[in-house]
């Protein structure tokens, strides 16, 4: 089918077209529809934690944090206004109340403001780092260091507008270098700390000391242990048989396969309460798919002596 919004030499062309030198091509690009201002929807919330400033919550796999295109409705804000009603304008009418986010299908901790002075209090926190973010993560691959920090740039990537990576000033992970594109790249620390190895795998924590979009997900990655069940940077694969055989590599395979999702969850945060100043502090326990997971790899790991 012709596309009506590309034409080149003045006329449409199907999305298969190959250009010549000399074409002239016009690309028609639709202004940007604003969102809605977001509405209140009845989704359940797993709540740790309110009081008159804050909500704590345990989020779910699967629940985008706030309004965006292709995710309207059906999110964490939605749901929170059907919940308190009145939440922190700072974030403007999609994201109200919001102070950090965290993936579509990464599960656990994250803390919503109810007022400005909460927003503005936990904001400063999370960028003098004095807020505490903790990870758990399961990653392909056995690390060969109990502690790493890595400190690497993460910029949007040249070619999957969809993805993040680690900037290098030859280039983007081995890509072509694009002027520009070093604008764009923002400083980005996690420290990793492993915590076990199990078979092929290590379960690591990771402390976010600057919270960059995809930023656990896409250092790991970078460093070739990518976060098990993530499609986009290279964690949905399956164990191979030269590692394991018969029934145990084929439960395994049959758990990673049913992933919703990375292994990734955010199972600690702390803060200074907003208004008091009291130190508080939060533990989330992991979602049953991962914690059933490492039980597997466990005893898979005895029972082998991996």
């Amino acid at each position: 089918m012709a596309s009506h919004n590309v034409t080149i030499n003045d006329k449409p062309v199907k999305a298969n077209h190959k250009t010549r030198v000399g074409d002239e091509i016009f690309v028609d690009i639709p202004p940007a529809r604003p969102l809605d201002k977001a509405g209140p929807e009845a989704i359940p919330l797993d709540i740790v934690y309110e009081d008159s400033d804050l909500i704590v919550i345990n989020k779910q796999k699967g629940l985008v944090v706030h309004p965006a295109p292709g995710s309207e409705t059906g999110t964490l804000v939605n749901a929170l206004l059907d919940y308190c009603k009145d939440l922190s304008g700072i974030g403007g009418v999609e994201r109200p109340g919001i102070v950090h986010r965290l993936d579509k299908d990464t599960s656990g901790l994250i803390v919503v403001a109810k007022n400005d002075l909460a927003h503005e209090s936990l904001s400063k926190q999370i960028q003098a780092r004095t807020a505490v973010r903790k990870y758990n993560a399961l990653l392909w691959g056995r690390l060969p260091l109990k502690h790493a920090v890595i400190d690497a740039p993460i910029a949007r990537h040249p070619v999957d507008r969809k993805r993040m990576t680690v900037y290098e000033e030859s280039g983007m992970m081995g890509h072509q270098y694009i002027p520009g594109m070093k604008k764009t790249a923002r400083d980005a620390v996690t420290e990793v700390r492993l915590l076990e190895h199990l078979a092929e795998f290590s379960w690591v924590e990771c402390i976010l000391q600057t919270g960059r979009t995809h930023q656990i997900r896409v250092h790991t990655a970078s460093l070739g242990y990518p976060v098990v069940g993530d499609d986009t940077y290279g964690g949905k694969r399956k164990v191979s048989a030269d590692i394991l055989r018969g029934a145990p590599l084929q439960a395994l395979n049959q758990h990673l396969a049913a992933l919703h999702g990375q292994a990734l969850h955010a199972h600690f945060l702390s803060f200074d309460q907003p208004r008091t100043k009291k130190r508080l502090q939060f533990h989330a326990p992991l979602p049953d798919e991962i914690a059933e997971l490492l039980d597997l790899l466990r005893r898979i790991s005895e029972a082998f002596d991996f």
